[in-house]
């Protein structure tokens, strides 16, 4: 059973006006989930420092207690028309945290102004620059939520395409693999789901690729998964979007990557976004046994 302080973000959530419902979605959007974002704190013992690749910002996120060698490069949800540095900085340096890594969190191009394939170009981009700094590419965790879990699982697709050797490990918090909108679960769902709209989803996809939603490296979950790193992907049981993660480990399974799934009844999407809940220390304590795991191995 959900915790009575999971019960009371969601009577918040149902309090606000859905996006669609505003004048400006995208903005609404951006907006919104900025201001979440400024809600949770980053840790006293995690040091930001801002810079840029290929144009776009980025940050550094050092906690204190650090394995060296150990890093997390961290992409955010947002639909790919919203998120930012800002909305998501405190969820990375908990994740950073949780997994005794240097973290880092880049702002990639949104849609409209910068569709496909800016953001994964960015983040293609931003993984060249950590290897040629001297990051081992089996020491490197790359992680999302929602949105930035598709892009992390197109990222490896897109590197394996380019010749490159991929990430470690994937971390995925609720993904949206699939931006075709197509699983009966996101009808079946509608009415649990107090933070996802399929048909305002639908519109998101719309301006991030246009037509091109069965595109593996749009719509990830076509993808070809033979060779994938180790993943852990958590997803909510009344989320529209469960059966992206359902699918995925089934795909997977049968190419032969190791996908472990960890479903959560009754959360809202990407909960470990607000930091506090009993929910939340439980995927942090997750993440934890599985990258030592993963790094012990």
């Amino acid at each position: 059973m959900p915790s009575t302080e999971h019960d009371g973000i969601v009577a918040l959530i149902k309090s606000e006006p859905r996006r669609g419902e505003s004048e400006d979605p995208v903005g609404a959007a951006r907006q919104g989930l900025d201001s979440m974002g400024a809600l949770f704190a980053v840790p006293e013992d995690v040091a930001v420092e801002p810079f840029t690749v290929a144009g776009r910002q980025a940050e550094w996120l050092r906690p204190h207690d650090t394995e060296p060698g150990r890093h997390l490069l961290y992409l955010h949800g947002g639909a790919y028309v919203a998120g930012s540095l800002n909305s998501h900085r405190s969820l990375v340096a908990r994740l950073a945290k949780a997994m005794r890594a240097t973290a880092v969190h880049l702002d990639y191009g949104l849609a409209p102004e910068y569709p496909f394939p800016a953001g994964l170009n960015d983040a293609v981009a931003l993984y060249q620059l950590l290897l040629s700094s001297g990051v081992e590419q089996k020491n490197l965790i790359v992680a999302g939520d929602s949105a930035g879990g598709g892009l992390s699982l197109a990222l490896a697709l897109q590197l394996r395409e380019l010749g490159l050797e991929g990430p470690g490990a994937l971390v995925l918090l609720s993904p949206w693999l699939d931006l075709t909108m197509t699983a009966p679960e996101g009808t079946a769902l509608k009415d649990q789901d107090p933070m996802l709209d399929a048909s305002s989803l639908l519109d998101s996809a719309h301006l991030y690729a246009g037509d091109d939603l069965d595109n593996a490296l749009v719509s990830p979950i076509n993808g070809d998964f033979s060779g994938l790193c180790p993943s852990l992907v958590f997803a909510s049981t009344t989320e529209i979007l469960i059966a992206d993660t359902r699918t995925f480990a089934a795909r997977a399974s049968v190419a032969g990557a190791s996908v472990t799934v960890r479903e959560f009844e009754g959360l809202i999407h990407v909960w470990p976004f607000v930091d506090g809940l009993p929910e939340t220390t439980a995927v942090m304590e997750e993440v934890a046994t599985f990258v030592e795991g993963h790094f012990a191995r």
